[in-house]
């Protein structure tokens, strides 16, 4: 069942088209990861989903049905912006957040404790948010967002401001979550965290969607590449695209292999023994989502932790 689906969605302000023409699902269940650089559309796609805005055209279901107020006790959302009340404490903003989502006052409590102990938010708890850090802040916006224990989890850039120590907190808050029965969609344009996080993903580049799938499929995009230490030159060798050089010693080369389409290292190295191509070293470079993110959107990712 998908919890989310875009149809053919498009939103348009004034002359400028944010969304053009996105359709993807996402299926109940697991961490999916709504990757792209900035001003790819992101923010706003989320935003449409969550009936924050409106599409120009197309349309969206979420839960089973369309977007709308209807649907909050059931959702967690961590905005890009963020916002919240600055003369609350810790502990009454994460209750209030829970309250606001159906929660009754003693349960929101309940789990608004184990966040902040799970946070390391403990020593804080009475404390009011105007007196918190930057990264504090975003950690209680982040415990206000997953109080309820949501059956949809959106979060909108939620590594911004957070240390690499707490981004290892929040990735692994949000495995748990997972884990626990939610489904989490999170956008980032940091490849690194949707590397470690997620299976299948969504790549919008300027509004448009240019890839869905999942990791695995998303490598595939990419022409094969190995390094390998032969004496004879390889670019002759079945699917080699090219061959490139590297360096060598006592007659024997290195190589930067470029393999065709389609064709896997496995495949070289069967035929390498086919051929009697004698080899010293073959080492396959797995492509990275950043790798991706290049070749398909012509633009380098920021990175992170």
């Amino acid at each position: 069942m998908a919890i989310l689906k875009l149809d053919h969605v498009v939103k348009r302000f004034g002359d400028f088209t944010a969304v053009n023409d996105l359709s993807f699902e996402v299926a109940e269940g697991g961490i999916f990861g709504f990757l792209g650089g900035n001003g790819a559309g992101k923010t706003t796609s989320l935003r449409m989903a969550l009936d924050i805005i409106r599409p120009t055209s197309g349309s969206i279901e979420i839960l089973g049905r369309k977007p709308g107020r209807e649907n909050a006790s059931q959702i967690g959302f961590l905005p890009e912006e963020r916002g919240l009340y600055r003369r609350m404490t810790v502990i009454d903003t994460i209750v209030y957040f829970g309250q606001l989502k159906g929660m009754d006052a003693a349960t929101a409590k309940k789990e608004a404790e184990r966040l902040i102990g799970r946070f390391g938010l403990s020593e804080w708890t009475k404390t009011m948010v105007e007196k918190l850090s930057k990264g504090m802040s975003q950690k209680v916006q982040l415990a206000a967002a997953m109080v309820n224990a949501p059956r949809l989890l959106i979060l909108d850039e939620p590594f911004s401001g957070l240390d690499p120590v707490n981004q290892k907190v929040l990735e692994d808050l949000v495995v748990e979550m997972a884990k626990a029965g939610s489904t989490v969609v999170f956008s980032t344009h940091i490849m690194q965290h949707a590397e470690r996080l997620t299976n299948h993903i969504v790549l919008l580049a300027r509004g448009r969607k240019v890839f869905e799938g999942t990791q695995e499929q998303a490598r595939a995009t990419l022409p094969g590449r190995l390094a390998l230490t032969s004496q004879a030159d390889p670019s002759q060798l079945p699917g080699v695209a090219s061959a490139t050089r590297t360096g060598g010693t006592d007659g024997w080369n290195t190589w930067d292999i470029a393999l065709k389409p389609g064709l896997s290292p496995g495949e070289l190295l069967q035929a390498c023994t086919s051929n009697g191509f004698a080899l010293r070293g073959f080492e396959s470079h797995r492509p990275s989502l950043h790798d991706v993110f290049i070749h398909l959107v012509g633009a380098q990712p920021e990175t992170g932790q």
